[in-house]
Formats: C-alpha cells, sequence, structure tokens
C-alpha cells in the first residue's frame, strides 16, 4: 500500500512513465509541483494538455508540429530533394546545430528491432518511398545512429531504394572531435579508417 495520498501517489506513478525517471525522482517532481504555487501548476497542466491537443505528424516527413507541413518542409529555403532519414524527432535538432545540412527531414520513429517487435511495417518509411518512387528526391541521407538496429534500419532502407534512381548516402562515423585515438574501441576505429576522405 502507498504511503502517499492517492492524488500524490497516482502523479508518482504517471511521472515514473517519463524516459529516465525512476520512482525517486517522480517523487521529487511530484512533491516539486505541489510545492509550486497554483498558477505555476495549472500552466505546467495547460502545457501538457496543449501538447496533445495542438502536435501532430507532418504529412511529408512525420516531424512533430503545429502546422501542416511542418516548417522545414514548408521552407522555400531548403533543398526539398535532399532528405536526410532520422529515427526520431529529436534526432532533427542535433543535425541542425551543425548549420551544414540544408534539406529536409524523414523522420521514421524508431528502428528495426525484431527483439521488440519492430518489423519495417512498423517504422514511417512508406511515405518516403513512394517519395523516391515519384522521382521527387535527388538524394537520400540515411542518419541513423550506430547501433545494431540503427544499422540494420539503414541497410533495410538502402536496400529498399535502391532500385529507384536516387542517390543514397550513410553518414560517417568513427573517432570523435577531442578524443584520444589510444582509447577508441575497434568498431569505432575500423568506421574511422573506412570514412577516411583526402584532404
Amino acid at each position: 500500500m502507498s504511503r502517499y495520498a492517492e492524488p500524490m501517489a497516482r502523479l508518482i506513478e504517471e511521472l515514473k512513465k517519463l524516459p529516465g525517471v525512476g520512482a525517486k525522482s517522480a517523487q521529487r517532481y511530484a512533491f516539486h509541483i505541489l510545492r509550486s504555487s497554483d498558477e505555476d501548476a495549472a500552466a505546467l497542466a495547460e502545457a501538457v494538455r496543449n501538447l496533445k491537443a495542438s502536435l501532430r505528424l507532418c504529412s511529408i516527413c512525420n516531424n512533430v508540429t503545429d502546422i501542416d507541413p511542418c516548417v522545414y518542409c514548408a521552407s522555400p529555403a531548403r533543398n526539398q530533394r535532399m532528405v536526410c532519414v532520422v529515427e526520431e524527432p529529436t534526432s532533427i535538432e542535433s543535425v541542425e546545430r551543425t548549420r551544414a545540412y540544408q534539406g529536409v527531414y524523414h523522420v521514421l520513429h524508431g528502428t528495426l528491432s525484431p527483439l521488440h517487435g519492430v518489423g519495417p511495417d512498423q517504422l514511417r518509411a512508406r511515405s518516403l518511398v513512394e517519395r523516391v518512387e515519384r522521382g521527387e528526391i535527388d538524394e537520400v541521407i540515411l542518419a541513423t545512429s550506430p547501433t545494431l538496429e540503427g544499422e540494420a534500419t539503414a541497410n533495410w532502407l538502402a536496400t529498399a531504394l535502391h532500385r529507384f534512381p536516387v542517390k543514397i548516402t550513410r553518414i560517417a562515423t568513427g573517432v570523435p572531435a577531442g578524443s584520444e585515438i589510444e582509447y577508441m574501441d575497434e568498431v569505432t576505429m575500423a568506421r574511422a579508417m573506412e570514412g577516411r576522405r583526402e584532404i
């Protein structure tokens, strides 16, 4: 039986569902909300309600957006014929921070993971394949994570797209900037050697 009053116990249980939030963190957040002013608590509740009511997926790229199409797909300043494929909407910010990419995106909302029951049909890839098939895209950049699932997803997508006249590239992986080579594992070092370029 919970040692907290039912409303507090319920809030703690809901907060524990958030990624990276354990029991202790959930308790800390719940008590912080309890100690907050009524206005701050109401603003938090309204922000959550508004998030669910106002956001949807872009009809072109599957990014989370409040307008359709999203700001990237609607921008005339971006190269609409170059598409960077990412696993999740959060990955877009990582690419944007580089300020080196001016194309658009396609969000898969996951990776292939047979152990977790995620196959090709569970990924949001169909619209990407259809756009390539219609000749709307010149280059597809596969920017999935260099994990087992990310690599499997990139390989599956490359295979699915190779039958069309489109350039398919994979982001480079290797030694991170500012790190020491002597501490690199063999997979990272092998990728760095494979991805070397002339200077």
